[in-house]
C-alpha cells in the first residue's frame, strides 16, 4: 500500500535518514522503534511531505507521493498523529476533530458519519467535545490527536510516540483503544514510532528498528515486540 524506497532527508545539511526503505500493507500494524533521535519522526514528516526527501520515493499504492503536496496528503487517505498533538486550544474537541475533514471539504453527511465513528470507538471524546483543546490534559490530548487522524487516515494513520509522558493506567487505556481499531478497521494500515516496544506487544505484526537514520533488518519475522527497550 504504501512504500518508502531509499529514503535520504537532510535537515540543515545533516543527513537525518539513511536510504530508509519500509512497506505498509493494508490490516498491518507496524512499529518503528528507536532512541530519541534515531529518525522515527522525520520518516513520519517526510511521508507527510513536511520535510522534503532529498533523494528515494515514497509511494501509495503506485502513486507517487513524494511529488504531492503536504497539504494533498490527507486527501489521500493518510492521517497523522504527532507527538506534540498539535490542537488548536481556542477550539472545542469536536472543532478539533472537524477541522481536517472541513479542510477536505467533505459533506456535512460524511463528516457526521465519520465523527460518529471516532466517538464509537473513543466515547472519551463524545463526553469532551464541547471542552476546548486547550483544556486538556496529556492523555486526552493523544486521544484527541488519534481521533483527528481517524477522520481522514482511511488507508494509513501513523502515530508518533503515542505513549511518551502518558501515565502508565493511561498508557493502557490507549494501547487497549489501537487493539480495538484494528478490530473495527481491519483494512487499515498502522505505523507507530516509539522508543519502547512494550506496550505494543499484543497488537504489532512487524517491528522494525531505526539507529541513526537507518533501518535495522528484523530479527526475526512477525512480532518482536518483546525485544528489551534501547537505552536513551
Amino acid at each position: 500500500m504504501l512504500e518508502l524506497r531509499d529514503v535520504n532527508v537532510a535537515i540543515a545539511g545533516v543527513r537525518v535518514l539513511r536510504d530508509v526503505s519500509l512497506s505498509l500493507r493494508p490490516g498491518i500494524c507496524t512499529v518503528l522503534i528507536g532512541r530519541n533521535g534515531a529518525g522515527k519522526t522525520t520518516t513520519l514528516r517526510a511521508i507527510m511531505g513536511l520535510v522534503p526527501i532529498k533523494t528515494g520515493a515514497v509511494t501509495l499504492e503506485g502513486l507517487p507521493l513524494h511529488e504531492q503536496p503536504s497539504y494533498a496528503r490527507a486527501g489521500l487517505g493518510l492521517g497523522y498523529a504527532p507527538e506534540d498533538r498539535r490542537l488548536i486550544s481556542g477550539f472545542t474537541i469536536e472543532e478539533n476533530l472537524l477541522l481536517p475533514a472541513l479542510a477536505l471539504n467533505l459533506d456535512a453527511a460524511e463528516r457526521q458519519r465519520r465523527l460518529d465513528e471516532v466517538y464509537t470507538l473513543l466515547p472519551q471524546l463524545a463526553d469532551m467535545r464541547k471542552r476546548p483543546g486547550g483544556a486538556t490534559s496529556g492523555g486526552q490530548g493523544k486521544m484527541v490527536a488519534l481521533g483527528r487522524a481517524l477522520m481522514v487516515g482511511r488507508k494509513v494513520v501513523m502515530l508518533d510516540e503515542p505513549f511518551q509522558g502518558l501515565a502508565p493506567a493511561l498508557a493502557l487505556d490507549y494501547a487497549k483503544t489501537l487493539a480495538q481499531l484494528r478490530q473495527a478497521r481491519t483494512g487499515l494500515a498502522l505505523l507507530i514510532t516509539e522508543s519502547s516496544p512494550n506496550l505494543l506487544d499484543a497488537i504489532a505484526d512487524e517491528t522494525l528498528r531505526i539507529e541513526r537514520g537507518a533501518i535495522e533488518p528484523a530479527e526475526t519475522e512477525g512480532n518482536l515486540a518483546r525485544d528489551p527497550a534501547p537505552d536513551h
